[in-house]
């Protein structure tokens, strides 16, 4: 019984550092594409420089630049669906650690309960011990 408790706790365990897990991966994710969408904003601006041209409608814009602005645009829209999955993912690691916790606390109350009653019975037998020795003297 004792170890099927425990390994509860070390599923629960598990589980919780999984969804820590896949929250860091998903926030580092966001990380490296923010960097890049900066890194094609700054192409898309030395673009326009070199054109002399911003506005995107213009016969001349440069289709490099108009590349460029839609895999940034698909950048942020990824970036977008990532923060969606990042707040489930912490709503789903929230959940895990509510669950371990509930496991956890179980397992410490059953773990004083038996210091306790270790402790009670100790005190029967030290008071058994007193008791002989009081009788026979």
């Amino acid at each position: 019984m004792m170890r099927n408790r425990e390994s509860l706790i070390r599923l629960h365990r598990f589980h919780a550092d999984e969804k820590r897990r896949k929250v860091a991966e998903l926030e580092l994710m966001v990380q490296e594409f923010r960097v890049r969408e900066r890194e094609l904003e700054a192409q898309v601006l030395a673009e326009q420089q070199k054109a002399g041209i911003s506005d995107v409608a213009h016969f001349a814009y440069p289709m490099f630049a108009k590349s460029v602005i839609r895999r940034r645009q698909n950048i942020l829209n990824s970036i977008e669906d990532i923060e969606r999955q990042i707040e489930v993912a912490k709503e789903e690691l929230a959940a895990a650690f509510r669950e371990l916790k509930k496991y956890e606390i179980v397992e410490d109350n059953r773990k004083r309960r038996q210091r306790r009653e270790a402790v009670r019975v100790e005190q029967i037998e030290l008071d058994e011990i007193a008791l002989g020795i009081h009788r026979r003297q």
